[in-house]
């Protein structure tokens, strides 16, 4: 039976303007996800996506509305425990190599054992191998995309938020990197939630969800999923 990780009920978000006013990013936003779901979230540039999946992972908090992460525990062990993020921008840490990148959640988490073995193995499944000692500087923005996605799922999260992942990549590229994502998690029960503009990326997915003006409408696909 799935399990409910998260649950948004009636959610808003502003943010001051600048001019003593308020502008509203996010309007009465209800969803929720499961263990092992696949959704797209589509919609214009400025729609509110990258908001709703900051709220959604705990890094934003809402104006108004309630969000609860029922699968997860206390608020506290979200991250880097049960939410893996890759974010839009680049997120790595400038002082550190690839593999140490990968490799940092589980260290905070206190799995030091295992650590470099899992970021080796990560880095095999991507094709990154030849990367592993060079820093962030040294990488294209297509390679420290893939190095934030690897390091999203090293400590084996049950939900990965992920903001624009193949941005950076062109077509070919993005398809066969998002081949290695879903075959990685495949019967893992992790959820994926990937905010795009890619339709051949969103239709993928099982589930669609579609901001326009900070309001979300869901739809469950029949089809296009693999």
């Amino acid at each position: 039976m799935d399990e409910t990780l998260v649950v948004a009920s009636g959610i808003g978000r502003d943010f001051p303007d600048g001019t003593a006013g308020r502008t509203t990013v996010l309007r009465d936003v209800d969803c929720a996800i499961n263990s092992g779901a696949r959704i797209a979230l589509v919609g214009p540039s400025g729609s509110g996506k990258t908001t709703l999946l900051h709220i959604l992972g705990g890094l934003d908090r809402p104006t108004n509305g309630q969000i609860e992460w029922p699968g997860l525990g206390p608020f506290e062990d979200l991250r880097p425990r049960w939410i893996g993020f890759v974010f839009q921008s680049p997120s790595l840490f400038p002082a550190l190599t690839a593999a140490q990148n990968i490799s940092l959640p589980m260290i905070l988490a206190g799995e030091l054992s295992s650590a470099d073995r899992t970021a080796a193995l990560l880095l095999d499944t991507f094709g990154l191998d030849e990367l592993a000692d060079k820093l962030p500087e040294e990488l294209s923005g297509g390679q420290a995309q893939r190095i934030a996605m690897a390091r999203a799922l090293a400590i084996g999260p049950k939900l990965i938020l992920a903001d624009e992942p193949t941005g950076q990549l062109d077509s070919v590229t993005a398809q066969l990197f998002f081949d290695t994502v879903l075959s990685h998690l495949e019967n893992t029960g992790i959820a994926l939630v990937v905010a795009t503009h890619d339709e051949a990326v969103a239709a993928r997915m099982a589930t669609r969800w579609t901001m326009e003006h900070g309001r979300l409408t869901l739809q469950s696909l029949q089809t296009g999923a693999s």
